[in-house]
């Protein structure tokens, strides 16, 4: 089965060009976000209107309400059932977002990893309180080289995952991911990512689309989803960035006049970590290669179309 993956931080112009490819091409999109899967979280994900999705067919948006969690391995299931279906229909799938997790456990498999550890954590936490998360993370590069190459130094959620799993099963958390890429789906991939050749120029487009979200209501929608469910602030949708600073604002945690500066800085670091998840994606074994474009160029839709059309080879043009 063919499919074209389309990966990239966030305001690097991935749904532009996965519309425009679906202009041009009988194609259905596959939606790679851990919030779009929400309903009523519109304005906060940049979910397209519903002009576009009556247009162009979407999956895996709008499937759970906000109070549900949602996992790789449950999205793996979903991905590859509506990237069948779409086979099935003589379409060509575009699996396009930014949740790089949902991306590597399509591409490469999905590692099935122990449950949590309470008293191993407790211990890892402890330690990290006297010596620090970069003692912890030196540590783990002596364990699990392959995996602190890919995990901040500051990281202190993956540090001690990696820490635990290897403590726990005597593996390295990159033996586990290895293991896993042998079950990866049969799906011949192009995967093109979107990277800005300047970091200043996605910096200035984040701001742009945050500030547009505040404008567009993003904190009276959260607040309408607080009346309509019971959420809570721990809850994975309510952790997406964007949300979770509108909700300390309505909480009375932090002023309304630094949503704006709280929501953009948020954002830029989640841009920064999926940057870093792409630089470490493709070419290991089982996993289909990265070809990466410039999310800046002019001609970019125009560049990713005729790279499709030659991985079709059905002459479609350009």
């Amino acid at each position: 089965m063919k499919a074209v993956f389309l990966l990239g931080p966030t305001a690097s112009g991935k749904t532009a060009v996965a519309l425009e490819l679906a202009a041009r091409l009988p194609c259905e999109i596959v939606s790679v976000d851990s919030a779009q899967v929400y309903r009523g979280m519109d304005v906060g994900t940049a979910k397209p209107d519903r002009a576009t999705l009556a247009r162009v067919p979407h999956h895996l948006v709008d499937i759970l309400d906000p109070v549900e969690a949602y996992s790789a391995g449950r999205f793996r299931e979903d991905a590859e059932r509506a990237i069948a279906g779409i086979h099935a229909r003589g379409r060509l799938p575009i699996v396009a977002g930014g949740t790089m997790l949902y991306f590597r456990a399509l591409m490469g498999g999905l590692a099935q990893l122990p449950p949590a550890q309470p008293a191993l954590r407790a211990e890892l936490e402890a330690r990290a309180a006297r010596e620090g998360w970069p003692a912890l993370h030196a540590e783990l590069a002596g364990l699990d080289p392959a995996s602190a190459s890919r995990i901040e130094p500051t990281d202190a959620q993956r540090i001690q995952r990696a820490l635990e799993v290897r403590y726990h099963t005597g593996r390295a958390l990159s033996e586990h991911h290895r293991a896993a890429s042998a079950a990866a789906p049969a799906i011949d991939a192009l995967a093109i990512s979107l990277e800005p050749s300047e970091r200043s120029v996605l910096h200035a487009r984040i701001a742009e689309r945050f500030r547009a979200m505040l404008a567009a209501g993003l904190v009276e929608e959260l607040r309408a989803l607080r009346a309509r469910f019971a959420l809570e602030p721990g809850m994975p949708s309510m952790r997406t960035v964007g949300y979770r600073q509108a909700w300390d604002t309505l909480e009375g945690h932090a002023p309304a006049a630094t949503l704006e500066a709280r929501g953009i800085a948020a954002t830029r670091q989640l841009a920064k970590r999926q940057l870093t998840w792409l630089r470490a994606m493709g070419g290991k074994p089982g996993t289909a290669p990265v070809e990466r474009l410039d999310a800046l160029r002019g001609d970019l839709a125009s560049a990713v179309i005729a790279r499709v059309a030659r991985f079709l080879g059905d002459g479609a043009r350009a």
